[in-house]
């Protein structure tokens, strides 16, 4: 089963709200922020730091997102922003604006009520890992009903540390609407704590955990309200589907979107006078303060023919941040 927050996901429509970084339950060995996410109050909605309620607004205009999740760090640690940003969207976008957040805490039914009148559809509980298996009867299984009981749709979203019965009880019991279950992953927030814990990557893998598979696909992977994601799928599905989106929104006229969902144009350092000699049409470059983009196909022909000596191709993410993926000089 897929829920509606991840459909949106794998079509690249989902925002990314990054509310609070601090997280003050525990220090999970597994966690994966960076240091540029942990212990921090900045916000940021996808890759672009928050300043104002219109960052919000233009990002999620940008990406043409279908909904928001929200995420952190502890969303519920800091619930009066948490609730402000989902009014926001709500009142912005519209109640079709899907909305799902992660919490690693169960909060009560104070805060479950206002988030559920802020605008919350669904709440994912990452209950700690040291209490998997033994949740029946504790405040986890009562805040399920509370979540359901303020309008929310309550589930679990987990890391694929190991397989876990109990999971698949809460969701038979009715307890819960569906269970999410991240492929397990090393990344450069959490690789060293890994590694210390035990844990070594997947042979021919950038971030999956060896053995962290296997279990979980024979044990649990196969009952209908649990949904498997894997990391090849965040990446290639969930993440490229996402720059596409913005890559339509943003592209200028010569720019061509790759397959994967970035940018490439032409950049040369020659004057702007020279690049209308050549008659080169306005639509087909932008003059920067030290430099000219261009259509990369005409700067490689004009390097070609030696109209101009110098220049390169550059390939880079459609994002707030821009990241360059590859530059290619052009001789």
């Amino acid at each position: 089963m897929i829920s509606k927050g991840c459909e949106q996901c794998a079509e690249g429509g989902k925002m990314v709200l990054f509310v609070y970084g601090y997280c003050d339950q525990r220090d999970c060995f597994y966690c994966p922020l960076g240091e540029n996410r942990k212990n921090v109050q900045q916000v940021y909605a996808n890759e672009r730091p928050v300043e104002d309620d219109e960052d919000i607004i233009s990002e999620a205009k940008l990406m043409d997102a279908l909904g928001t999740s929200i995420t952190g760090g502890e969303p519920q640690e800091v619930l009066d922003r948490t609730c402000r940003y989902l009014s926001l969207l709500k009142d912005e976008f519209g109640e079709d604006h899907h909305t799902h957040l992660y919490t690693g805490i169960t909060g009560g039914r104070e805060n479950m009520r206002r988030l559920s009148e802020a605008g919350l559809d669904e709440i994912r509980f990452h209950p700690p890992y040291e209490l998997w298996g033994d949740m029946h009867g504790t405040e986890w299984e009562e805040i399920l009903y509370i979540a359901r009981e303020e309008g929310l749709t309550p589930a679990f979203e987990i890391p694929g540390i190991r397989a876990e019965d109990e999971f698949l009880e809460f969701l038979d019991e009715g307890a819960a609407d569906f269970c999410n279950i991240n492929e397990f992953e090393m990344s450069d927030g959490n690789y060293e704590r890994m590694q210390e814990a035990g844990y070594e990557l997947q042979e021919g893998h950038m971030s999956a955990v060896d053995g962290s598979k296997d279990a979980i696909l024979s044990e649990m992977a196969d009952h209908e309200q649990v949904y498997f994601c894997t990391s090849v799928f965040k990446d290639a599905a969930q993440h490229r589907s996402r720059l596409k989106r913005m890559a339509r929104n943003v592209r200028r006229e010569f720019d061509e979107i790759t397959d994967d969902g970035t940018l490439v144009y032409g950049k040369t350092t020659v004057g702007a006078g020279r690049i209308r000699e050549l008659g080169v049409p306005e639509e087909y470059y932008t003059v920067k303060s030290d430099h000219v983009e261009v259509a990369w196909w005409l700067l490689e022909e004009m390097i070609d023919d030696g109209d101009i000596d110098d220049g390169e191709i550059v390939e880079q993410y459609p994002t707030y941040d821009g990241q360059v993926v590859e530059r290619t000089p052009l001789a």
